[in-house]
């Protein structure tokens, strides 16, 4: 019997597009190929009886070209505080495993380069969010100012992490990953983020 679950919290990005990315409005990438890293942090969550608060999550996925129309190769971070059993969960949730929104990408990945714990840390300031993970990756996002330094966002764009959610565009002040013989150091690109639910 599948286990009843439901996460909550926050979510950024950034990847090699310019911005605003067009691949969420299934267009092509600015470059012809993708790279993109996902940070999580969950304010509540809960898999079967394993509480999953406050825990953090990466992933960075590579697409070739246009991302709905090539396998993508991608890697897995779960949050290194998190217990064997909690670890366990954030795997199969943001795998798509265990179903939800997420479940949506399986088809989509050609190669899974590995899922491993790590000191995933997040931050988020007002309009600015940052993710590190030791010798791995740094990501750094702020939101482009609006009318009236409002936010800019877009909403209902057909593919995205956060269904549901609107989301604040940014733009990168840091990308840089170093893992699974991938080396990207991007600054100035796109950026978004939004809240997150996801239940299953």
């Amino acid at each position: 019997m599948a286990e009843n679950w439901k996460v909550a919290g926050t979510y950024f990005e950034a990847c090699n597009c310019y911005a605003p990315c067009s691949c969420v409005c299934l267009g092509p990438p600015s470059d012809g190929d993708c790279a993109v890293l996902i940070g999580w942090h969950i304010d509540q969550g809960k898999f079967a009886a394993v509480t999953l608060d406050r825990l953090n999550i990466a992933l960075f996925a590579y697409s070739p070209g246009h991302m709905l129309q090539n396998k993508w190769r991608v890697a897995l971070y779960l949050d290194e505080r998190g217990t064997s059993e909690q670890q366990e969960a954030l795997g199969k949730i943001f795998s798509g495993q265990a179903g939800g929104p997420l479940a949506a990408l399986g088809p989509m990945i050609g190669e899974v380069m590995g899922v491993r714990p790590a000191a995933v840390d997040y931050q988020q300031n007002g309009k600015h969010r940052s993710l590190h993970i030791p010798n791995v990756a740094d990501m750094e996002i702020e939101a482009l100012p609006g009318q009236d330094g409002g936010e800019v966002t877009i909403s209902n764009h057909p593919f995205t992490p956060a269904p549901g959610f609107a989301a604040v565009i940014g733009k990168s002040k840091e990308f840089r990953f170093t893992d699974h013989g991938f080396t990207r150091e991007i600054s100035d690109r796109n950026g978004f983020y939004s809240p997150f639910l996801y239940h299953g």
